[in-house]
């Protein structure tokens, strides 16, 4: 089903894609996040990843509850921003051999990342208030909670410390 296609006539319909569309991001991310973690030379980012990877996998759960509270199977739909914003992840880290240059690169990774997450987070409790779930809408801001915080914290290590010994 496409983001547009005749399949979502409502915005029920277009609540449930999209939850699909971040649970399939959710447990890409859950896939990559232990790569960065391996390649971060900086003990606080690689411990930033290793905390968020935790909290990518109750992100996954509470995903799994919304899904259940709202009476759908949880299962994801291929979503080809994350996959193209993890490829350039991968082919970036891949090609950057001066490991602070690494570590600055794997954080606007993240990053954007992050702001997927956001932006997907925002939309979902949003339309969750609309269809009256409240229930949906608390859980999805946890998890937006959460993102922030960490991209949050990602900023506060780039302009701390790990930009400026990259440069």
């Amino acid at each position: 089903m496409g983001l547009f296609s005749k399949d979502i006539k409502t915005i029920d319909d277009l609540f449930v894609h999209t939850l699909r569309d971040i649970y399939y991001a959710e447990n890409q991310i859950l896939k990559a996040l232990p790569d960065m973690v391996e390649k971060a030379s900086d003990p606080q980012l690689r411990e930033a990843f290793e905390q968020h990877l935790g909290e990518t996998e109750n992100q996954v759960r509470r995903l799994e509850k919304v899904f259940e509270l709202h009476g759908v199977a949880p299962k994801g739909v291929n979503c080809p921003a994350i996959d193209g914003i993890l490829e350039e992840a991968d082919e970036i880290s891949g090609e950057t051999a001066d490991n602070e240059v690494l570590d600055a690169a794997l954080i606007a990774s993240a990053q954007a990342v992050e702001h997927y997450e956001i932006t997907r987070y925002g939309t979902l409790i949003a339309w969750a208030k609309e269809l009256g779930r409240e229930d949906c809408a608390q859980l999805l801001s946890e998890t937006l909670a959460e993102e922030k915080n960490a991209d949050k914290k990602l900023s506060s290590l780039a302009e701390g410390r790990i930009n400026r010994k990259a440069a």
